[in-house]
Formats: C-alpha cells, sequence, structure tokens
C-alpha cells in the first residue's frame, strides 16, 4: 500500500508540490503571527524586567500594559514623596511615549542619576548624556538603525544626539532627558510611572502599604513588578487569545480546504484505479485509507517544509528587524504541526469516503 501511495504522489508532482506548499503556509501563517504576538508580550517583560525596580506607581489613567498614560502627574512626586518614605532606596520618574513615526516604538524619558540608580546601564560605547538634547539607545535599535555615537537621530520630530550606546534589556530601547520628552509632549515636569527600588525586597509590602495611604496618592496604581510581569501573559490579555484563535481557524481553513480541493481531483482521476483495486478485493476501508494515508504524507511534509521555513523566517527576522521579538517556542512547533495534520486528515475525509463509495463496475467502466 505505502509504495502505491508513494506512486500516486509522485505520479503528479506539480499538484503535490502545490498540496505540499499549501499545507506549509498554513504551518509558516500559525507559527510566524504566533511567534510575533507572544513575542511581543514577553519581550515587553524581559524589557521591563531589567530596569532595576521592585515595584511600580502609575496614575489611574495609565495603561496596563507598559505604563504608557498622557504623563499628567508631576515628576517631582518622586524626589518629593516618594523617596521620602521608608524603605525606599530609589524612586525614578519616567515617561513612557508610544510612537509609531517610522515604526512602533516606545521611548523613555529618564531622569538619568535615578533612572541609573535603579540598575546601572551597561555601556557598550559612549557614555552618560550630558545635554538635553542627548539620547541614548540600546545596542539591538543601533543595530537596526545603523546608529553611532555622535550621530544624530530623528525622534518626535525632533533632533537628538546618540551619546551612548547601551545593552539592551532596560525597559525602552530608547532614552531621553524627562523633560525635554516632557516639553515635545506638551507635558513639561511631569511623569507617566514612577520606578522604585526597596532597600530590601522584604518591606515591598510595606512600602506599597504606605504608598496607598499617602494623601494624593490613594487612587494610583501601586503594584510589584513580579505582579506586573505575571499579568504579561497571552491569558490575561484582553483579547489576545481571541486573535491568536481567529488566525489558527484561518490558517486551518486554508490548509483544509487545499487537502480536500487535491485529494478531491485525485479520487476523480482515478476512479478506473480505485474500480480495479475493488474489483479485485479491495475493502471500503482499505480505500480510505489509501487516500488517508496520501494525505497524512502530503501533510507531513508540508509540515516539515513549514516548520523549516518559518526557521529561515526567524533567522531573517534576527538579523533584518533584530528589535522585533520573534518567539517560536518548540510547544507552538508541535501544536503548529498537530493543527495541520488534523486539518490536513479532516480535508481527505470525504474525498476518501466517496473513493470507497464508488461502485467497481461503474468505476471500470468510466472513461
Amino acid at each position: 500500500m505505502n509504495k502505491l501511495v508513494l506512486g500516486n504522489i509522485l505520479y503528479r508532482p506539480v499538484r503535490s508540490a502545490i498540496s505540499v506548499l499549501a499545507v506549509a503556509i498554513e504551518v509558516i501563517m500559525i507559527l510566524s503571527i504566533v511567534a510575533v504576538m507572544i513575542g511581543q508580550v514577553q519581550g515587553a517583560a524581559t524589557q521591563t524586567s531589567g530596569i532595576g525596580a521592585d515595584i511600580m506607581v502609575r496614575p489611574p489613567n495609565s495603561s496596563n500594559f507598559s505604563g504608557l498614560s498622557d504623563a499628567a502627574v508631576p515628576a517631582k512626586i518622586a524626589p518629593m514623596v516618594l523617596a521620602k518614605i521608608p524603605h525606599v532606596a530609589v524612586a525614578s520618574p519616567v515617561i513612557a511615549k508610544l510612537s509609531t513615526s517610522g515604526a512602533v516604538q516606545t521611548i523613555f524619558g529618564i531622569d538619568y542619576a535615578s533612572y541609573n540608580a535603579l540598575r546601572p546601564f551597561r555601556f557598550l560605547a559612549g557614555s552618560a548624556p550630558s545635554g538635553p538634547d542627548d539620547a541614548l539607545v540600546d545596542d539591538l535599535y543601533a543595530k537596526s538603525h545603523h546608529a553611532e555615537v555622535g550621530q544624530t537621530i530623528q525622534l518626535l520630530g525632533h533632533a537628538f544626539r546618540v551619546s551612548g550606546i547601551v545593552e539592551h534589556g532596560k525597559g525602552s530601547r530608547v532614552f531621553v532627558p524627562i523633560h525635554t520628552l516632557g516639553v515635545l509632549n506638551g507635558t513639561p515636569d511631569n511623569a507617566s510611572i514612577f520606578y522604585i527600588r526597596t532597600d530590601n525586597p522584604k518591606n515591598q509590602q510595606a512600602v506599597i502599604d504606605e504608598i496607598q495611604h499617602t494623601p494624593g496618592l490613594g487612587t494610583y496604581q501601586v503594584q510589584t513588578l513580579a505582579e506586573w510581569m505575571s499579568m504579561m501573559t497571552p491569558d490575561r490579555l484582553p483579547g489576545f487569545n481571541i486573535a491568536l484563535n481567529v488566525v489558527i481557524a484561518i490558517a486551518v481553513i486554508v490548509g483544509f480546504l487545499v487537502i480536500f480541493q487535491s485529494m478531491y481531483t485525485a479520487v476523480m482521476e482515478r476512479t478506473r484505479e480505485i474500480g480495479i483495486l475493488k474489483s479485485l478485493g479491495a475493502s471500503k476501508p482499505y480505500i480510505v485509507n489509501l487516500v488517508l494515508r496520501e494525505a497524512l504524507l502530503v501533510a507531513i511534509a508540508g509540515v516539515i517544509v513549514g516548520i523549516v521555513a518559518t526557521q529561515g523566517i526567524k533567522l531573517l527576522m534576527d538579523v533584518r528587524f533584530p528589535t522585533m521579538a520573534f518567539l517560536l517556542t518548540v510547544h507552538w512547533r508541535v501544536y503548529g504541526a498537530v493543527i495541520a495534520l488534523v486539518g490536513s486528515i479532516l480535508g481527505a475525509l470525504y474525498p476518501a469516503w466517496k473513493a470507497a463509495s464508488k461502485d467497481p463496475i461503474d468505476a471500470l467502466a468510466y472513461e
């Protein structure tokens, strides 16, 4: 039977290749979109974990995803209020500004001294900013934008000089003075989020309680970095899994229709062959098994091509777009393969049943 299946596939190489390619595209669609979507979520969590803070304090109107807001609270809250709370070692004000110019990215406006005190920057080139128009960029941004120390870059319609290149993983890929970003944002001397490092992790809850009982800060969102990172999962983000399932469903439908069309056409073309097999005593289960094996072999080849091609896309993304997280996990490789295989089998069921139901006399008389 296996020789017969392989012979049928090789006898029509173009159609077989198209079927394999269709399954591969299904796998590529699933893995690539999942890799980008989950990569962005986990990338944001990884970036934030490297800031060095224990607690984040956000205004009531801020976004839970990245601390984005209108930067409508005074930055002086950090040195004048938060830094004076017992067990607070460092309090740093930050403006997290989402920029969509050229590429979607979050720019951090920072008070360099306090932000660096949370966890020092690791400089790969250059030095700390010395003027209001100086900017720090991380190594991945520098690689992606071919930025060098001393070079001028445009951010939010303003020219900044790259004073230093730092190791990635400090919350953002671009850092500018908080006052300069505040002026560009129309909210000078304000902040959108405050990062706090305690003198001892054991004192985190005491600091949170004190902040929540401080006049004027009672309505602020206060949580530990660990709590925030636990929320940065697909299951906790509204609509994330819905979007993911829609993409997977579309990919499954594409694979299903292609395999259905391919197997249905193959059955119609092999009507006489099926008649000969049935006249020789082949049972209905035998014919169904024959068609399903052919569909499964095509699907397996498509899955292998799809996984290899997606790995190639990942390598290309790492070189061409190093700032975009492309998370290709073993779990989703297996999940994508199973989805493609199941969809292919389902697509071949009706053609297999139709082949098995053919009357051998009619099939032998088929021209």
